[in-house]
């Protein structure tokens, strides 16, 4: 006759039933921690984002895109690689969220009409970005809808552009990996097209790309 202690035992199938109810349980509490540390993140994630990839006066930008026909993620990308949407002055006197020189900024004055421009105006972020996006169609207009030209002289400048271009053969022939000999813009052109990208894709919606 079995002990009374042999009789208590649990079988093994009632262990093998509890086990499965440990690790079902253990499995449930990673899953709810799971949750709760992704819902905390999203709020970190969009941060890092913005400090990463920031984006400000999104209103602005995407009425700037429809009236110059332009796409809003470009004029959002000069204006990370120009100035990363700080308002400051450079070294050589360039202004705003766009950087546009004071001279640069009287052409664009006559050009367009603003008969009560003052160069003091390119601190209002909506100026600056009317400006800088007036400018950008002009130069993709001026160069027949290359933009990789156009940004490319929103850098360096126009005269140098046309020189680069005569020098390799002629825009179809361009190729600014090879054909721009300044670091600086090389650099520049590549960047403004990364980010462009980037804006496409992270913000799609507040850039009206929906």
């Amino acid at each position: 006759m079995p002990s009374s202690a042999h009789a208590r035992r649990p079988s093994r199938r009632a262990l093998v039933r509890k086990r499965r109810r440990r690790l079902l349980g253990a499995l449930v509490a990673i899953a709810a921690v799971t949750v709760v540390v992704m819902v905390a993140m999203g709020p970190v994630q969009q941060g890092l984002q913005k400090i990463v990839l920031p984006l400000q006066h999104e209103d602005i930008i995407r009425q700037q895109a429809r009236e110059k026909n332009l796409d809003p993620a470009l004029i959002a990308a000069v204006i990370y690689q120009e100035s990363k949407f700080e308002d400051r002055t450079s070294s050589a006197g360039a202004k705003g969220l766009m950087q546009i020189l004071p001279d640069t900024a009287n052409f664009i004055a006559r050009k367009s009409g603003g008969s009560a421009f003052e160069v003091r105006d390119l601190a209002t972020p909506q100026i600056n970005i009317a400006y800088g996006s007036w400018y950008l169609r002009y130069l993709i207009d001026r160069y027949n809808g290359n933009e990789t030209l156009a940004v490319a002289a929103y850098n360096a400048g126009e005269n140098h552009v046309d020189q680069w271009v005569r020098q390799a053969g002629g825009a179809d022939s361009f190729d600014p990996a090879r054909d721009i000999p300044f670091a600086e813009t090389r650099a520049y052109v590549a960047s403004v097209s990364k980010h462009r990208k980037e804006y496409r894709k992270k913000y799609r919606h507040e850039l009206g790309l929906d």
